[in-house]
């Protein structure tokens, strides 16, 4: 996922009852619920850097009509803006994901990645002046809680915290980040942010990646899922999202999110074999429910 925000649209009575919106959301929670399995799949035959500069790569291909499309609204201030802040919501947190990636099972990155809603609060209360409320501090600490009890968990013997942790220090990066865009990119159009933050983030990523290629051949297998990885999780999740957005509205949208922890482990279980640890489930259930909790409202 990303931590590229938008404005929030008016939503009309057709597009709240059109049948499309709820497909379409589960749809988007199961493509970034994949990007967990394309990424352990890979993670070993290609390694972080190569790994992550790949996955930009097709990822900005997919994406970059919609930067030149734009091109007429984008000054010289905003390009050194989307590479900072390409390295903030791409660059770093997609190589913590793909280093944590070769360490535990894709659970992990995809259970931690529910943080980003939360880490997205605190930052807005401790560098913006966002009030944050009960509800959210409750949930923020919860939301803590359950990264520690799933950092404490182990996996086939395996001590699976150096990868929790690394989620939960991206998903910290996606919520900098989307606080970020908000506040010196919001005259731009929402694609186009997504655009060139990701062209940005390819272009940081491009150096370590040659410096760290692999000398062995890389299997078709991990080529496949690196090119899914790019084409289907980041390129086209990104463009469908923003149509989502348009369409609805940033806050519902967001609501996405809330599905890739129950896919990725899904997915890695179905297809890799690796299964849901009680450890994971209780860290899960406590970080998840504490994202939905503080997005309640009173009526």
């Amino acid at each position: 996922m990303s931590a590229v925000d938008a404005p929030v649209d008016s939503l009309s009575a057709p597009a709240e009852r059109d049948w499309r919106t709820p497909v379409e959301l589960v749809a988007l929670g199961a493509i970034w619920g994949g990007s967990f399995l394309f990424m352990r799949v890979a993670a070993k035959d290609f390694g972080p850097f190569p790994m992550v500069a790949t996955r930009l790569a097709f990822g900005s291909a997919i994406l970059l009509p919609l930067l030149w499309r734009a091109r007429a609204t984008i000054r010289f201030a905003h390009l050194w803006k989307m590479l900072v802040l390409g390295a903030l919501s791409a660059a770093i947190p997609f190589t913590l994901f793909a280093w944590g990636a070769e360490r535990a099972p894709a659970g992990i990155g995809a259970i931690a990645n529910s943080m980003t809603v939360l880490f997205a609060a605190l930052v807005a209360f401790i560098g913006f002046g966002e009030k944050i409320g009960t509800r959210k501090a409750i949930a923020l600490v919860a939301g803590f809680v359950g990264v520690v009890i799933l950092a404490s968990g182990r996996t086939a013997g395996e001590n699976v915290a150096p990868a929790a942790l690394a989620g939960a220090a991206a998903s910290f990066c996606y919520g900098l980040a989307g606080n970020l865009i908000k506040k010196y990119l919001a005259d731009i159009a929402p694609t186009a942010v997504a655009a060139g933050c990701l062209l940005g983030a390819t272009l940081l990523m491009a150096p370590l990646a040659l410096a760290t290629w692999p000398d062995a051949p890389i299997p078709t297998r991990s080529w496949v899922a690196v090119i899914a990885l790019g084409v289907l999780s980041t390129g086209l999740a990104y463009a469908f999202y923003f149509r989502l957005i348009q369409r609805i509205g940033a806050p519902r949208a967001a609501t996405s999110t809330y599905l890739v922890p129950l896919f990725g482990v899904g997915w890695a279980w179905m297809f890799l074999g690796e299964a849901l640890t009680p450890t994971m489930a209780l860290a899960g259930a406590i970080i998840l429910g504490s994202v939905i909790f503080s997005q309640k409202r009173k009526a």
